[in-house]
């Protein structure tokens, strides 16, 4: 994997004083129990997917971190930022509308629903969304590009690298309990932390 922290595995310090009993549970749980679709539809969920699949694809990972999961259990336990944009609906509703929309985008300048689009058809479809070249007829109120780029990417990468197997590709040291950091200084790391590459 290209990542600027080639040699760094923070998972590597499983059973070193980085992580403790609690830790470890919490991280395992993470990293092999997936909560169940609850919020979204089968369809709503199955687009999602395949959304997910080109807006962050994962080629280099043998089993791709779960992102659509997350999603569905944020929005069925109503969690969220603390805030949303005053022209947008709330979050549950405008899921539900975007995802649609989304689909409906790819049916008007593709021809068909996004899930039957190959990789380019796809990155056409989401790229006019980030463009701002979407029909506002067809999301229901909700703003395209704001819905987008600061509600779905944002989310997505969010979700992401909040997942314990991508901490590594962004030189994350996990949790600072039990063991704490002691440097904070800038540009200053501990020695149990990743290393950018040079």
């Amino acid at each position: 994997m290209n990542t600027p922290y080639p040699n760094y595995d923070v998972l590597a310090k499983w059973d070193s004083p980085s992580f403790d009993d609690q830790t470890r549970s919490v991280l395992a749980q993470r990293l092999t129990a997936l909560p169940e679709r609850r919020f979204f539809t089968a369809p709503e969920w199955t687009l999602l997917e395949a959304i997910v699949a080109r807006v962050l694809p994962q080629p280099e990972r043998a089993e791709p971190i779960p992102i659509t999961p997350w999603i569905d259990d944020m929005l069925q336990r109503r969690r969220g930022e603390g805030f949303r944009h005053d022209n947008m609906p709330p979050m549950p509703e405008a899921w539900r509308r975007g995802l649609a929309a989304i689909d409906a985008e790819a049916m008007r300048l593709r021809g068909a629903g996004f899930r039957e689009l190959d990789n380019e058809g796809a990155d056409a479809v989401l790229a006019a969304l980030a463009n701002d070249e979407a029909d506002p007829t067809l999301w229901q109120g909700v703003p395209a590009q704001r819905f987008f780029i600061d509600i779905l990417v944002k989310t997505i990468a969010g979700v992401y690298y909040s997942h314990p197997a991508a901490w590594s590709e962004i030189g994350f040291g996990g949790p600072a309990s039990p063991r704490g950091y002691v440097r904070l200084g800038f540009d200053e790391r501990d020695p149990w932390e990743g290393r950018e590459r040079a």
